[in-house]
């Protein structure tokens, strides 16, 4: 498999993950330390535990408003070296009945250490800053 092709299937498993909106099990794509920039500024993740505290009510969020998985439009994907790469775009959120739920714009930096690529940054954004 080449880097595109494992760094695709990391992001594909991600979303399968985070559909099941279980925190515990994203948590093994996260690179320790992690940044995650957003809405609330830059947040420094240097655990996988300091994960729960913020993926754990955005799920339970998700959980109330019928939501039923995620899937990423990706839009752009660079390797920048044999153990980094940028990935962008568009996580479409769905309900139970197939209705899009929300669009979230995101870029990742992704780091390959121990042959797994894993987040080393994740920015979440307006959708309109994707190319298209």
């Amino acid at each position: 498999m080449t880097n595109e092709e494992a760094v695709k299937q990391i992001l594909f498993d991600y979303y399968n993950a985070f559909s099941t909106l279980d925190v515990q099990s994203i948590l093994p794509y996260f690179h320790q330390p992690a940044l995650l920039i957003g809405p609330l500024g830059v947040i420094a993740l240097p655990t996988a535990d300091a994960l729960v505290p913020i993926f754990g009510p955005v799920m339970e969020d998700l959980r109330q408003r019928e939501y039923r998985r995620s899937e990423l439009s990706l839009q752009q994907l660079d390797l920048l070296s044999a153990t980094s790469a940028l990935a962008t775009g568009v996580a479409i959120r769905r309900k139970a009945n197939g209705q899009e739920l929300e669009r979230v714009g995101v870029t990742y930096l992704l780091h390959k250490g121990d042959n797994s690529w894993k987040f080393a940054v994740m920015v979440l954004h307006d959708t309109d800053k994707v190319a298209p």
